[in-house]
């Protein structure tokens, strides 16, 4: 595990944004799994203005979502289609059958969490994994728990993780309670995983992390076992580590 440690959360972004190009320029075909979240956001910011200097392209990269809500539509401003939509896929070239997102409006979840997990396998993994980190240590929205759940799958989201997403509601009764996300064996099975926190409220969860037991209470403990990962801290994120 490798940590980086920042003065603020521009220069985590740009350290982000700047691993990602590094793989797009190795490889243009690369498969890309991505978060959604704030603090990703600087990083597509970051992606997008290298995609419009000319020094990245993204003509032949797939990408994976980590995750979406049950029962948000494509067209719903809060769904995860729609934040990648407006926050990275509109202002760079990916081709749109190249974007993949879970599906939170079908008629049978578990079967969608086997198709995507399936398109996953197809595609030979994720090369590189980017990741946010919740408060909670949640990556993607994979919660706290007694086990971690391999594959992809239906969640029952914590009310910690509703009352953090509320902001984004009009009404905070309108959060989705259940969401498809991305299990922790998929996610550990990418080649490169990057993690990015920023902020005095993840300085918990990157304690745990990154110096407490593995312990699926932490979901992105495992992460201590991954060999090619790299986290990504502004000062406050990193404050409680020793």
């Amino acid at each position: 595990m490798i940590i980086q440690i920042f003065e603020n959360a521009d220069q985590v972004a740009k350290a982000g944004a700047n691993l990602v190009a590094a793989q797009l320029l190795e490889d243009p075909q690369s498969v890309l799994g991505l978060p959604t979240g704030s603090t990703p956001i600087g990083v597509y910011d970051q992606l997008i203005r290298l995609y419009e200097d000319g020094v990245i392209s993204f003509a032949e990269t797939t990408t994976f979502n980590l995750d979406e809500y049950l029962g948000l539509s494509k067209d719903n401003d809060q769904s995860y289609y729609h934040f990648m939509l407006e926050h990275l896929f509109s202002q760079v070239n990916v081709q749109a059958e190249n974007i993949n997102i879970p599906d939170g409006t079908v008629d049978d979840p578990v079967a969608e969490c086997e198709r995507y997990e399936q398109a996953i396998a197809e595609a030979g993994g994720m090369d590189l994994q980017l990741l946010g980190l919740g408060r909670n240590g949640h990556i993607g929205f994979n919660e706290p728990d007694s086990f971690f759940q391999k594959a992809t799958h239906v969640v029952e989201l914590t009310e910690n993780t509703i009352n953090a997403n509320a902001r984004f509601f009009a009404d905070p009764d309108q959060v989705p309670r259940q969401a498809l996300s991305m299990g922790i064996g998929t996610i550990m099975d990418a080649a490169k995983i990057i993690l990015v926190a920023t902020g005095s409220s993840k300085a918990e969860a990157v304690k745990a992390m990154v110096e407490g037991n593995i312990d699926p209470l932490c979901q992105a403990s495992i992460l201590q076992l991954h060999p090619s990962v790299t986290i990504l801290l502004d000062r406050d994120a990193a404050a409680l580590l020793s």
